[in-house]
């Protein structure tokens, strides 16, 4: 393992934090529950074993604890999320060591704040973010995408002018599922941080770049 072990209650702290969080998140969303969560964790994982960089206690409880209040499922609060990590792992007894970059990966990871912002973070936002970029990507994406969609009531697609083949960003205008893929998800390919994080990255997007082609011939009855 190329990344520090942490304290030797390390094991129980991770323990813990699963137990809390699957708690927190038992009546979530579908695209932002506990089975998110644990795939942002497994990859931030393997991401941070490949880069061998990184606080490696700082990584799980960043993946773990990213999503724990997301702001757009509490009135756009961007606080919680960060708040209720900070009282959790205060409650553990962790260090402001420990505390404090944690809730900097949920106070940054986002999309928006990146575009907003375009800070480099420490390595392990980075290794995170990059983690939590890739359960947005490929058919995990396309399946989060479209239930959220559903979530929000939003219709599959609205037609606009395309040229092409129709994949350009004329069709993210709109409040349509595959508006998003424009607006968002099509971006994430080259905001990757970390080359592991990168070369996995070019297999999902190119997943998703053949659905939207799939889906506007099917729309258009094509096929």
């Amino acid at each position: 393992m190329c990344n520090n072990a942490g304290p030797e209650d390390y094991k129980a702290i991770i323990d813990k934090t699963v137990g809390f969080v699957k708690e927190h998140l038992k009546d979530a969303e579908g695209g932002h529950d506990w089975h998110h969560i644990e795939r942002v964790w497994k990859n931030a994982l393997h991401i941070a074993e490949k880069e061998c960089t990184g606080n490696i206690l700082i990584i799980e409880l960043g993946a773990l604890l990213h999503d724990i209040a997301d702001a757009k499922f509490n009135n756009g609060d961007e606080t919680l999320g960060p708040r209720i990590a900070g009282e959790f792992m205060h409650s553990l007894g962790l260090s402001e060591s420990i505390t404090v970059p944690v809730i900097e990966i949920i106070e940054n990871i986002s999309f928006r704040k990146q575009n907003k912002h375009n800070t480099p973070g420490s390595e392990e936002l980075k290794i995170v973010q990059d983690a939590d970029r890739l359960d947005a990507l490929g058919a995990i994406g396309i399946a989060r995408a479209f239930n959220y969609g559903g979530f929000k009531n939003r219709p599959l697609y609205e037609t606009t002018e395309l040229s092409g083949n129709g994949i350009n960003t004329t069709v993210g205008k709109g409040n349509h599922t595959i508006g998003h893929f424009y607006e968002k998800l099509l971006l994430l390919k080259g905001l990757m941080n970390t080359r592991t994080g990168k070369a996995m990255a070019e297999e999902r997007h190119a997943y998703m770049v053949n659905f939207l082609d799939e889906f506007f011939k099917e729309w258009e009855g094509e096929r």
